[in-house]
């Protein structure tokens, strides 16, 4: 059965994230799109540990709107991933960690919001595209979630400001290999800009 697959998909994506040292504790959320329905990792579970029935089920309606359909709390996060979905059908997958070198990166001062990672190797626009910089606002507020809104048509992946990568895919593996590929160049970004301040 293909959600059967996709949860599976899903759970080895959250354990290789978490046991690379790339999700941490309870802080990471993913989610995935199958038809009129949205899974999305409950609150408070942790990648390390994730299994089929941590997973919260949403149907989503043509105005965008969701309701619950299982006895799983979504990921207070919920809204960032609905604004993604809501801006493509091609949309089915979603990933939000708190990863070290993107989470770092998107501290530094900037001079604008739109595409503030620099393509060191070809892959990041190959992968995700443009990367926006969401300005700070407490996790999972309306405010951080109204910030987003206003973001989310000008890129295709984000950093929330002080707080880490949203990435959002074509699947759950295209989502995967592109939030690796952020932090992997936000690992070199990082790099050159020690280098170059001595």
């Amino acid at each position: 059965m293909l959600t059967d697959k996709m949860l599976d998909d899903a759970i080895w994506i959250a354990k290789s994230l978490f046991d690379r040292g790339k999700a941490t504790g309870s802080s990471a959320n993913l989610s995935f799109r199958q038809g009129d329905r949205i899974y999305i990792t409950g609150t408070g579970t942790c990648f390390g540990r994730l299994q089929s029935d941590d997973f919260a089920i949403l149907s989503l309606d043509a105005e965008g709107d969701c309701k619950s359909l299982n006895s799983v709390t979504a990921s207070k996060e919920l809204p960032l991933h609905l604004a993604l979905y809501r801006k493509s059908d091609d949309i089915r997958a979603v990933i939000h960690t708190h990863s070290f070198y993107a989470t770092v990166f998107s501290c530094y001062e900037h001079e604008n919001e739109n595409d503030v990672m620099p393509d060191i190797t070809p892959y990041l626009k190959m992968k995700v595209g443009t990367i926006g910089l969401v300005p700070y606002a407490p996790p999972g507020s309306r405010e951080l979630f109204d910030l987003f809104e206003k973001r989310v048509k000008y890129d295709d992946g984000f950093l929330l400001a002080n707080h880490g990568p949203v990435v959002a895919g074509t699947s759950l593996l295209n989502a995967f290999y592109g939030i690796e590929e952020l932090e992997e160049n936000a690992r070199i970004a990082c790099f050159f800009r020690k280098e170059s301040q001595g």
